[in-house]
């Protein structure tokens, strides 16, 4: 899956992006609206975005367990010989257990700190939504944005479409600058 981020001037050009994707077999459950217009999305019949979409949450995530687990894992090792665990399984079961320790304290930690992260996309229309036009995050097949973006464009030309690029990708996931 794809998202592509669709800024619109209005919930009334939102509306009828949404009929035009409604027609390529896209639900809306594949369509979020985050809009300073509390009504827009009520006023579109879309769902609103939620922190997951608007925010570093789920990526923060992921990069919370994946360096959690192995610090656990670590800190089980050393602790397990500090401590002298006697025998195979109890030092297996000390490590395996800081191991999970690990992952679920970064995990939490990191989610936490997700949450205050808008996200990359989002951040950069959050002056456009202040300012009354509506961000649209649609989720699409790959095999679909082309047809997709054209289909848009050629109705509404007025209306800004972006993905993440590779590079934002890679800053979200801490690989990039």
């Amino acid at each position: 899956m794809q998202r592509l981020y669709f800024l619109t001037p209005d919930t009334q050009t939102t509306a009828n992006i949404t009929e035009e994707l409604n027609s390529l077999g896209l639900t809306q459950a594949h369509i979020h609206v985050a809009s300073s217009n509390p009504r827009a999305w009520q006023e579109t019949g879309l769902n609103k975005a939620t922190l997951l979409q608007t925010t570093d949450t789920a990526d923060a995530a992921r990069r919370g367990v994946m360096i959690g687990a192995p610090l656990g894992l670590v800190v089980g090792l050393i602790a397990a010989w500090i401590l002298a665990i006697p025998g195979p399984m109890g030092m297996a079961g000390v490590i395996v257990g800081m191991g999970i320790f690990g992952g679920l304290f970064g995990l939490w930690a990191s989610t936490l700190i997700g949450v205050s992260v808008p996200d990359a996309k989002v951040k950069k229309f959050r002056g456009d939504i202040r300012r009354g036009a509506v961000l649209m995050m649609v989720d699409i097949p790959e095999s679909q944005e082309d047809e997709v973006v054209s289909l848009i464009h050629r109705h509404h030309p007025q209306v800004d479409i972006e993905k993440i690029t590779r590079e934002e990708r890679q800053h979200a996931e801490g690989r990039g600058q």
